[in-house]
């Protein structure tokens, strides 16, 4: 499975957003320059964020866009489900009568990848903005530890003989 840019530049642009309002309308000029995202492209994302009711914008002098609720209280699932970017790992459609085989049934790994898609948006409703922005969400290249991740356990030790 794979998330399109659509749904990583919308997350990019919203923890920007998060990072550096401070409770001020920020613009999309400055949010696109930060993170090196389209202008456009940002506009088209900031619309989709609007209706799904996400952001809120502020016209005027010093206007931008601001969170319409708390970073803790959006979730990175959100995000990514407003801007029309589903969460599965299947290539048919959920619920559809049909499967993903040729011959119209479900491929023998369905529910494995099925599952996989609900556990990715579990783990994504369960991270918001403010969990991004202060560094909550540890990932593997952060991970502070003395010994690798996958450590062979030691050899057994010989025994005199």
């Amino acid at each position: 499975m794979r998330l399109s840019t659509k749904g990583r530049y919308a997350v990019m642009a919203m923890v920007d957003l998060a990072k550096h309002s401070a409770g001020n309308p920020i613009s999309l000029a400055e949010i696109a320059e930060r993170q090196e995202i389209s202008l456009s492209y940002l506009e088209q994302l900031f619309a989709k964020l609007r209706t799904g009711g996400l952001v809120k914008s502020v016209r005027g002098p010093g206007g931008g866009y601001l969170l319409s609720h708390g970073a803790d209280a959006t979730r990175i699932s959100d995000i990514i489900l407003a801007v029309d970017e589903p969460i599965r790992a299947t290539r048919c459609s959920p619920g559809a009568p049909v499967g993903c085989s040729g011959n119209q049934s479900r491929c023998l790994t369905h529910d494995l990848w099925e599952e996989l898609g609900h556990q990715i948006h579990l783990f994504l409703s369960s991270v918001s903005l403010s969990d991004v922005v202060e560094g909550r969400v540890l990932g593997t290249a952060r991970r502070v530890s003395a010994e690798p991740l996958h450590a062979a356990p030691p050899a057994p030790a010989l025994a005199a003989q």
